[in-house]
């Protein structure tokens, strides 16, 4: 599984980043879908629908941007608004390249992490590739320990669901939300 996480390159994501990754795990075979956002405000009306089945959540912060640090609340609220009860959360402050640079510290981001419930804290470098594999696989790992989590046949139910398409969706509601 060494090379299912290795970056494709280190550029920004622009817009909606979508990969798709197959894991073979004890023999039986995965699909992790991944959806990256890189925090834009623009993009918050189709985030929501992503929340929908998943079944854990990377939350990602720069530790050299404090602004984007403090946006991470909104994030864990909206996680909490949107995605099934008890959905693992992992917290990730990135880019420990830049540490001369750093505006959070590491202990910031731990408690933020316990604040919210989230079930690992790391700080990595997708540039350098220091701990990045790190969340993903404690997300799989827990999402693999969960009992049922992967049942196909699982019922989401759905809480807080905003209805912004005036077809008077209520909550508990299987429709989208987006």
């Amino acid at each position: 599984m060494d090379d299912v996480f290795e970056p494709d390159d280190t550029t920004t994501t622009i817009g909606v980043d979508f990969r798709e990754k197959k894991l073979t795990i004890n023999k039986k075979l995965y699909r992790l879908l991944l959806h990256d956002t890189a925090g834009q405000e623009r993009f918050r009306t189709l985030t929501s629908s992503y929340y929908r089945n998943a079944h854990g959540i990377l939350l990602v912060y720069d530790i050299s941007n404090r602004d984007s640090f403090l946006s991470m609340s909104k994030w864990f609220e909206e996680a909490e608004n949107y995605a099934p009860p008890g959905v693992t959360k992992i917290l990730v402050g990135n880019k420990t390249d830049r540490s001369s640079q750093r505006a959070v510290k590491a202990s910031e981001g731990e408690e933020l992490a316990k604040k919210h419930g989230a079930i690992y804290f790391v700080e990595t470098s997708a540039k350098t590739r220091d701990h990045a594999k790190d969340p993903f696989q404690k997300l799989i790992d827990a999402v693999l320990s969960t009992p049922g989590a992967l049942d196909p046949n699982r019922v989401v139910e759905r809480r807080n669901v905003v209805d912004v398409t005036g077809q008077g969706q209520s909550e508990g509601s299987s429709g989208c939300a987006c």
